[in-house]
């Protein structure tokens, strides 16, 4: 936008000259040019300080700000290479600066396919460093090993975002243009209970859903219920015989999963409950209004359950469940045979898609409809109802297949161009118990995710009053809030801290474990960071005034670490919204807090006389390191779902 400011300007400057704001009628086309030409430029230059008005507290994302940099020098080194390399990370050792720029191998490779031309990545990387613009951040290059650029980061260029953070807070790194979200997740089914296999869908996408709207996303969060289907018709007889007047008096069921399988088993061994309960699928599919109200009661059992666990584990969603969708799969089958994509096979109407062996069936024999349909209404409702721009299905790994075809389908028929908008699947593993199986129950059965729950409230208190923390340090009300912070912090933490796509281990052991990458540890980290301040007598009011006033010297190798980890958090987020990959951001909190750490036992922030304790100096800029370092993780915690106490 600059660039065409800046041009633009200089063409109306160049209209003038040729007299087009006189009067001659010969000119009147030059007027009609200069006064687009105006208008564009008025648009452009208030469209930049918008732009400039809402990322001047973003925080930088330093990467991002070398890449452009690094990009721009390999350009004005070699003009003719198409789409260069570009390789910038955070090195590994302080010896070797602060960020690495890894392009001049690249490029030699390129050099000798395209051109046939034998050059060393050394001189490569010379060549790069020469061409490096102006900029605010690079103190230094140095050139090491076979070609890679050493890149050292100014001081005042990382104090200066530090206090930038300090008095803005947590910004989120700027993303462009606002786009549509919506994420598709936990999905339990009707009257059947939640169990652990729904514990990674519902974290996983809750935690998704915070990072999509601290970006500045518009973010819809869907609960895909299974709320219908033939499974209905034996739940909704077995409740007219044991409930007959429940139209009239609402059913006490207490414990809905006992009452379905009750129900399925005298389906699968009663004949005529088995015809009645076809019977009863028919006059639900057909709105009558007896069999609606049956389906709405055993529905909204089923919501009080869910919910319980939504509100344990502060999870937010907008239920719309298959049978919003019901009404759609009509047309979804029309449109399918209107373009020439279905194929009959014995009653069935199937599509099969390029690339995908097993065809999709969106039409049964008996004329009812199947997932995949549901499915393929719910995709298009996203794309072409809600006007998705990034559409997540936060669904097991096992779904795989059944996804990619759907979401091929959806191309296949012209709903959506992958290259305009992202459908992704974020899949994950299955839970494990500690003996590397499915995780059970000793009596083989999946564990109910409310009872999981309520173990990990039992075992955070017994951990909590091992540690004596009951008796003296905390009051009742904030041993109860601590309990619950725990709890529930470290399932989360044990989720989100492994890659989603492997299979994990759940044990409380590990999860309560206050040493290593744990909630339990960071947790604890945290509380100890901020009772820093509150300690030295320093409050809300007098961090601020620092933060404005003080200068942030990074002078100990400890505090300059600690900066630029700090720095690191818009990177960590930016990554983590192209790959969907959570568990960077746990490893990144883990690396924050043992970083701090390092710092906190090697500068000393408050400064005490031995003898009688008494604080002898306070070192702000230090105070400041250790807010901007909470503040962080606060907001890292916050994207996660889980609650920091301020005292544990």
């Amino acid at each position: 936008q600059e660039n065409e400011i800046k041009l633009l300007t200089a063409e109306i400057e160049r209209l003038k000259n040729f007299g087009c704001l006189g009067v001659s009628p010969s000119l009147e086309g030059l007027r009609d040019e200069n006064a687009k030409l105006k208008y564009r430029l008025n648009f452009l230059q208030k469209s930049l300080q918008e732009e400039r008005s809402k990322t001047t507290k973003s925080m930088i994302n330093i990467n991002s700000c070398l890449q452009e940099i690094f990009g721009a020098a390999i350009q004005a080194a070699y003009p003719d290479l198409e789409n260069p390399p570009l390789v910038v990370t955070p090195s590994q050792q302080p010896k070797f600066g602060d960020y690495q720029c890894n392009s001049a191998m690249g490029i030699t490779q390129i050099l000798l396919k395209t051109k046939e031309e034998k050059v060393s990545p050394r001189e490569i990387a010379e060549k790069i460093s020469k061409n490096i613009p102006a900029n605010d951040c690079i103190e230094k290059v140095e050139i090491a090993g076979p070609g890679f650029i050493n890149v050292h980061l100014r001081k005042d260029f990382v104090s200066k975002q530090l206090s930038s953070l300090l008095m803005n807070g947590v910004q989120p790194p700027a993303v462009g243009k606002r786009k549509k979200v919506v994420v598709d997740f936990s999905s339990p089914n009707i009257a059947k209970e939640m169990h652990v296999g729904h514990l990674r869908s519902t974290i996983i996408g809750e935690s998704m859903c915070r990072l999509f709207e601290f970006a500045g996303y518009d973010v819809l969060r869907l609960n895909h219920l299974g709320d219908w289907g033939t499974q209905f018709g034996m739940l909704i007889a077995h409740l007219q015989d044991k409930f007959p007047d429940y139209l009239t008096v609402s059913p006490p069921i207490g414990d809905l999963q006992a009452f379905y399988k009750e129900s399925k088993r005298r389906f699968d061994t009663e004949e005529e409950f088995k015809k009645r309960a076809y019977q009863c699928v028919v006059l639900l599919q057909s709105k009558n209004p007896d069999f609606i109200k049956a389906w709405e009661l055993i529905c909204d059992v089923s919501r009080k359950e869910f919910q319980k666990i939504y509100n344990c584990l502060d999870i937010t969603l907008i239920e719309r469940g298959e049978s919003f969708y019901h009404e759609m799969m009509k047309d979804i089958v029309k449109e399918f045979e209107d373009k020439g994509f279905v194929q009959v096979d014995d009653g069935r109407k199937i599509v099969f898609v390029p690339g995908f062996p097993v065809p999709l069936t969106i039409m049964k024999s008996d004329g009812g409809y199947t997932y995949d349909t549901s499915d393929l209404a719910a995709l298009k409702h996203r794309l072409c109802e809600e006007k998705a721009d990034i559409l997540i299905y936060v669904v097991d790994s096992g779904q795989s297949v059944h996804l990619q075809t759907v979401f091929a389908a959806g191309q296949m028929i012209g709903w959506y161009d992958p290259k305009v908008i992202r459908v992704a699947h974020a899949a994950f593993g299955v839970v494990l118990g500690e003996d590397k199986k499915k995780f059970k129950t000793r009596s083989g059965d999946t564990v109910r995710l409310i009872d999981l729950l309520e173990e990990g409230l039992k075992r955070a208190m017994d951990k909590l009053k091992d540690k004596e923390r009951d008796k003296v340090v905390l009051t009742a009300e904030e041993l109860k809030a601590a309990q619950t912070s725990v709890a529930f912090g470290c399932i989360k933490y044990a989720d989100l801290s492994h890659n989603r796509l492997n299979d994990y281990v759940f044990s409380f052991d590990k999860m309560l474990d206050d040493r290593g990458n744990t909630a339990a540890y960071l947790l604890y980290a945290f509380t100890r960071i901020r009772a820093i301040a509150r300690l030295a007598n320093i409050d809300e009011q007098m961090l601020q005034k620092a933060a404005r006033e003080e200068v942030l010297i990074l002078d100990h190798e400890k505090e300059w670490k600690l900066g630029k980890c700090i720095l690191r958090f818009p990177e960590i987020l930016q990554k983590i919204l192209e790959d969907l990959l959570l568990h960077t951001l746990c490893d990144y909190l883990y690396e924050l807090a043992t970083t701090f750490t390092e710092f906190y036992d090697n500068c000393y922030c408050v400064e005490k006389d031995r003898q009688s304790g008494q604080i002898v100096k306070v070192n702000m800029w230090r105070l400041l390191l250790c807010e901007a370092t909470a503040t962080v993780m606060a907001k890292g915690f916050d994207i996660l779902g889980i609650k920091p106490v301020q005292r544990m």
